[in-house]
């Protein structure tokens, strides 16, 4: 797995890109850190982006 890019978050880029995360879980069940997310919001896990001003 590639590393999470500038401007993704941590822990949702993984779980959209990475098939074996979700395997785990049965049909119709919800993943419950995406669903933490997506009530919560990202907090500090955004990765910075990376000035291009200089």
């Amino acid at each position: 797995m590639k590393p999470t890019p500038p401007g993704e978050c941590r822990q949702c880029y993984p779980h959209a890109y990475d098939k074996k995360i979700h395997a785990r879980l049965k049909p119709g069940e919800d993943c419950k850190p995406c669903l933490d997310h997506k009530d919560n919001g990202h907090g500090d896990n955004i990765v910075p982006k990376t000035s291009k001003w200089w």
